[in-house]
């Protein structure tokens, strides 16, 4: 272990020792055509496969010698206790816009047998309307005859544990999702950070309780002084703003956010779906960003103001600067076949999940840049893609690295 923190993530490609996942569920299951958009999804994965390769994907990291925590696990230790267990349903219904008296209590009865885990399956996993059958009536809303199915919508997004929450060095940015759908994901992340015992003294960088959205995917460690921070179509300059003023007017080492703007578009949903760290110089990149990239540098001032400069520079002269390297490689996506860029990042080409530098985990269906990776010396650890990556994520948005060693 490099440090007896709970989070300790001072880059992109230090040798991963502990990670959160969570395995998909019943969630799944309760996507229906009719609310697709609604719950973020394109499509319908088939959940028995969905699991078969998260299992995989698990066990590449066990085999690399990583801690893999349950999400599920964390969440169930915490709600042991009866009165965080209240306090978090009434919160979740809230989120989840069931506010009506004979609802609530519904609910609550409905949850009472519940075990810790099964609970917070459930919770994760929809609330159709069908599996309550008593409401006492109190109030108009209770009286409604609605076709929408369930009173608690599925979570479906859940295991792509990158966004709720992210580490950055030994705290965490608690996110605000950009999308009302995604923000009851970070209650649960709230709770860990609130009353589990492991990890409830970590200091916060960002809180959910704030305006505007940020998103784990936008957020890359680059190194012990850089954070990059994806300007995109879910996260909000001013939140980048924020988190940068907080973060570097702490005792932490990191002297500069890097800001990327990246076009606001479906195919480019954070950062990282088009920019990751896969060794100490190379990265892997979508072409498609490299013309309109914008970059801004944040740094604190000498009178504890912030300073926003735009860079000028090209993309690899930018990193070379910041990082302090001599040379950078951008290894493309689809190796340069523009047609092959753009089918391979829709699956997520470019989000590599970094275990150690120069050796990373990738979905197996990304062929031409695993092998464009491979020429450059990367080591690729693949594993089945057929369902999970029709949530539109790859290993990095699925993983969330809690401890990583110092490079």
């Amino acid at each position: 272990m490099s440090s007896n923190h709970s989070i300790f993530v001072y880059s992109e490609i230090g040798k991963l020792q502990s990670v959160l996942l969570h395995c998909p569920g019943e969630e799944i299951e309760n996507i229906v055509p009719d609310y697709l958009r609604r719950l973020l999804f394109d499509e319908i994965a088939y959940l028995d496969q969905a699991r078969k390769e998260h299992n995989q994907f698990a066990g590449i990291l066990r085999d690399e010698g990583v801690e893999v925590i349950y999400l599920t696990d964390l969440m169930a230790e915490v709600l042991e206790n009866s009165e965080v267990r209240n306090e978090f349903l009434k919160e979740f219904m809230e989120e989840g816009k069931v506010v009506t008296q004979g609802l609530q209590e519904a609910i609550i009865e409905f949850f009472s047998s519940y075990t810790p885990k099964d609970f917070i399956k459930k919770c994760i996993a929809g609330l159709r309307k069908e599996e309550l059958r008593h409401i006492k009536p109190k109030a108009l809303g209770d009286m409604i005859r609605d076709p929408y199915p369930f009173y608690l919508d599925p979570i479906p997004n859940m295991y792509f544990q990158r966004d709720p929450f992210a580490s950055i060095g030994k705290g965490i940015s608690l996110n605000v999702m950009a999308n009302e759908t995604r923000n009851r994901e970070t209650i649960f992340a709230k709770y860990i950070f609130k009353y589990h015992p492991r990890f409830k003294d970590v200091p916060r960088w960002y809180n959910r309780d704030k305006t505007h959205p940020i998103e784990g995917g936008d957020i890359l460690v680059l190194s012990d002084k850089v954070l990059a921070v994806g300007i995109s179509d879910r996260t909000d300059p001013t939140a980048i703003e924020r988190l940068a003023y907080k973060l570097l007017s702490t005792e932490q080492c990191f002297e500069t956010v890097l800001a990327f703007d990246i076009p606001k578009a479906r195919a480019y949903m954070h950062l990282d779906t088009v920019f990751t760290m896969v060794d100490y110089d190379q990265f892997t990149i979508y072409p498609g960003i490299e013309e309109p990239l914008d970059v801004y540098s944040i740094t604190m001032g000498k009178n504890n103001g912030i300073i926003i400069k735009y860079e000028k520079d090209d993309l690899p002269n930018i990193l070379k600067k910041h990082l302090k390297l001599e040379a950078v490689n951008l290894i493309r996506c689809g190796g340069g076949d523009s047609i092959a860029a753009r089918r391979e990042q829709w699956n997520d080409g470019s989000n590599t999940l970094a275990i150690s530098p120069g050796k990373v985990v990738c979905y197996n269906r990304n062929h031409i840049t695993n092998e464009a990776l491979r020429k450059n010396k990367i080591e690729v650890l693949e594993f089945e893609s057929y369902e999970l990556s029709r949530g539109r994520g790859g290993p990095r948005c699925m993983s969330m690295p809690l401890v990583r060693d110092n490079i």
